[in-house]
């Protein structure tokens, strides 16, 4: 029974995802060759990511099993040059649409194109971040059906 005079809340994004490494050091490095990035803050046990408004947060736990079907979205600007660096890493690439690939500490991570997906962020947001980015018409007439292009 729901409780008209208390509404539930709407989603309205993700803050922040947690990842568990086995080392901040190594995971820092791992990902900086990856990707650019400005660290938000650092202490022994943890390291967080900007993604402009949101984060990475990187715990160290070094007792875990890999990821199998659990799992999360990476939005970048570039896939293909990303493909070519996890490559010269010889890090584990999970076939399927896209790009999937495994971390050394076993998270699964799919990487999709911020111009072929509905995720959006603000103008001043990218601006912020140096970055200039459009979306396909698919991604567009997607935001559209939902009223939100």
């Amino acid at each position: 029974m729901s409780d008209h005079n208390h509404p539930r809340p709407h989603l309205v994004g993700i803050n922040h995802v947690a990842l568990e490494v086995g080392n901040i050091d190594e995971a820092l490095e791992f990902y900086g060759q990856l990707f650019q990035f400005e660290l938000r803050g650092r202490s022994e046990n943890m390291a967080f990511i900007d993604m402009g408004d949101q984060f990475l947060a990187l715990a160290q736990d070094s007792d875990r099993d890999p990821d199998r079907h659990r799992h999360f979205g990476l939005v970048v600007d570039d896939r293909s040059s990303l493909r070519t660096h996890l490559e010269a890493l010889d890090v584990e690439i999970i076939p399927g649409r896209g790009l999937n690939f495994r971390d050394p500490w076993g998270n699964y991570i799919q990487v999709v194109v911020y111009a072929d997906i509905q995720f959006s962020k603000t103008p001043e947001i990218l601006k912020g971040m140096g970055l200039n980015l459009t979306k396909t018409a698919d991604a567009l007439e997607e935001l559209r059906d939902k009223g939100m292009g």
